[in-house]
């Protein structure tokens, strides 16, 4: 599966969140770190949901850059 993972760069850090995984966040110095980061809390997050008997459902978030032009 892929999800989609939505970073924003902060001040002195970078933090990202996955949309479609309610809680499921990272933070790290770097991108490369928050992208190592991510990955993990993915996998941790998934598998506390299946340990519990929740359902895993299908990513379904979607993202599109949009041009627009500004005066």
């Amino acid at each position: 599966m892929q999800y989609l993972v939505i970073i924003e760069k902060g001040e002195n850090s970078y933090g990202a969140y996955v949309p479609d995984l309610p809680g499921c966040v990272a933070v790290g110095k770097t991108k490369t770190k928050v992208h190592r980061l991510i990955a993990e809390a993915i996998q941790f997050h998934i598998e506390g949901l299946r340990e519990d008997g929740d359902v895993v459902t299908p990513p379904t978030s979607t993202a599109a850059f949009i041009d627009v032009t500004t005066s």
